[in-house]
């Protein structure tokens, strides 16, 4: 991952205290060429391997045909962030797929908690992999007798602090979110290339990120982020039967909003309903939570970053400081 490339929107005018206070993002890191670790070591079927020497079979049906899972997991202050929850969903799409996973999620959890060790380091990212493993050309996955597995830590940043402050510009893409019915968004697949494209779309348009419909019309995500908008004081985001991937920070935000007292809602919302909504903010793994102030053109509220979605931001931060699993023990 790499800080994003995309252009900064206007500075806002004012300056409001609570908004400054959670405009850092929960871990700073410059652009950096690959993991940015220094002698980065890196998991694979049990072994760590320098980054120069890790490497996989041009056989893995992962690269041949994007047959694998994955999961992206933050770590924060020596801790690892909701990790049963994600080693959940790895399992999950694992089984989905007919994947069989060569360990326990036990001996997983130790094996992600070791490489961060391994790395020396206390605040990052960590990409999970879980291949098909080494077949023949052909398609079908029977051929593969040994899934693998990979683990790699990194420094990341996806954006520069000053989006969390100023907010992202969006815009909407050609490209539909895969249908539930055709390959579903619930399993975290290696195959991302409907992801891609729409990424693609958003760059050669100058913005920050793609919005994704579905075959209906509605919206269901972003490129690797959950969409939630907030009008009169109440918050919506798309269902998961929208294509919406069941994001582990989308949950995070559910939670927040009953300790806020805020009422959240799921429900089907159209480009219309971004448009005119009075705040609009992005969730997941990398992206944290991050706050959208343009969609098509059309500023969002003020144009400038809302509330609550502040207010939700600020205490994403002290879950981040407070919760998740130690690494050193």
């Amino acid at each position: 991952m790499k800080t994003s490339d995309a252009l900064v929107i206007d500075e806002p005018k004012t300056h409001e205290p609570t908004a400054q206070a959670v405009a850092e993002p929960a871990i700073e890191s410059g652009p950096r060429a690959t993991t940015g670790v220094k002698d980065a070591k890196i998991y694979i079927d049990g072994k760590f391997y320098t980054e120069a020497d890790a490497k996989i079979s041009v056989l893995d049906h992962g690269l041949l045909y994007g047959d694998g899972i994955f999961e992206g997991i933050r770590f924060y202050h020596g801790r690892v962030f909701r990790l049963e929850e994600h080693l959940a969903r790895l399992w999950d799409s694992a089984h989905s797929i007919c994947l069989e996973i060569p360990m326990s999620m036990r001996d997983m959890t130790e094996a992600v908690l070791e490489t961060i060790r391994q790395n020396h380091l206390r605040n990052g990212y960590i990409r999970l992999l879980v291949t098909r493993g080494i077949g023949n050309l052909g398609l079908n996955p029977t051929q593969c007798k040994y899934p693998s597995v990979i683990i790699i830590a990194a420094t990341i940043a996806l954006y520069h602090e000053n989006f969390y402050r100023k907010g992202l510009t969006i815009v909407t893409c050609a490209t539909r979110r895969s249908s539930p019915a055709a390959l579903n968004p619930a399993v975290k697949s290696l195959n991302y290339l409907n992801n891609v494209m729409a990424r693609i779309e958003a760059n050669l348009a100058g913005a920050d990120e793609a919005l994704m419909l579905n075959d209906a019309g509605n919206v269901a995500e972003c490129t690797a982020d959950n969409v939630f908008i907030i009008k009169r004081g109440q918050i919506f985001t798309p269902p998961i039967t929208a294509g919406a991937l069941r994001g582990i920070t989308r949950s995070i935000v559910f939670e927040i909003a009953a300790e806020l007292g805020i009422k959240i809602t799921e429900a089907d919302i159209t480009r219309h309903d971004v448009f005119v909504a009075d705040e609009c903010f992005l969730t997941g793994t990398a992206a944290e939570i991050i706050p959208v102030v343009k969609a098509d053109g059309r500023l969002i509220g003020n144009g400038k970053p809302g509330p609550i979605t502040a207010r939700t931001i600020a205490r994403f931060r002290e879950m981040t400081r407070e919760t998740g699993t130690p690494i050193f023990v």
